[in-house]
């Protein structure tokens, strides 16, 4: 059994402003077992540009983050898809049955993204529980022969200095302010510490939160910020 989630260095990510990591050699898996689904991800990970226009920008729909990123992943194939699982049991007496079968039904979450045998999972900036109803589709999944990889993208811890400079913006394009004091409102305020998270995930991961699915784990750093777009 696996102790500990480690950090990878992957040549094709190095110096690309994520950290990546692995549980149960994810992305061995995917390079030698699924090289059209990493291809994929290489490129439109290298592609990615976290744009501070993006991070400020106001509103309550899904982030211009996450669309740029989805964008990317379905016009290669990584489409949403869902299952319907169901169990039956039947109490059983020398070989015959001799009770009547109950079924049991064991529904998956819709997975936003999967291509083949991997599914990927867009976290930017949801409720940090989130992370748990990922990894339950992916260990289901995966237990039920479904898919052989999970990922996860998600945001590194290390932008937290970088968003409390970063001015909110309402719809119309204004730095908000605290409704109680007046003071300029910044974007730690909209990525709190209660939403998605690096330092949320991994302990999920450890904890044996995806059971036995390999899992790779990226998360978006600092070094990916382009404070001129």
């Amino acid at each position: 059994m696996e102790l500990k989630i480690d950090e990878v260095e992957i040549p094709e990510f190095l110096g690309k402003g994520f950290r990546i990591y692995e549980w149960r050699h994810a992305s061995a898996i995917l390079r030698s077992d699924f090289p059209d689904q990493w291809n994929d991800l290489v490129s439109v990970l290298s592609a990615f540009k976290l744009r501070k226009s993006h991070v400020e920008k106001g509103g309550g729909e899904k982030s211009e983050i996450t669309k740029s990123l989805e964008v990317g992943f379905k016009a290669l194939g990584w489409l949403p898809k869902n299952w319907d699982t169901t169990i039956q049991v039947t109490e059983t007496k020398k070989g015959r049955n001799i009770g009547s079968p109950v079924k049991m039904e064991s529904p998956t979450h819709e997975v936003d993204h999967v291509k083949g045998g991997v599914a990927l999972e867009i976290e930017w900036s949801n409720k940090d529980p989130f992370y748990d109803r990922d990894l339950n589709n992916f260990r289901l999944l995966f237990d039920l022969r479904v898919i052989s990889v999970g990922v996860v993208l998600t945001k590194s811890d290390d932008l937290i200095p970088l968003f409390r400079t970063i001015p909110d913006l309402d719809k119309r394009g204004k730095q908000k302010k605290d409704s109680r004091t007046g003071k300029p409102v910044f974007c730690n305020t909209k990525y709190g510490m209660s939403t998605t998270w690096l330092s949320k995930l991994l302990p999920r991961v450890e904890g044996g939160g995806g059971g036995g699915c390999p899992i790779l784990v990226f998360a978006i750093s600092k070094e990916h910020f382009d404070p001129n777009s």
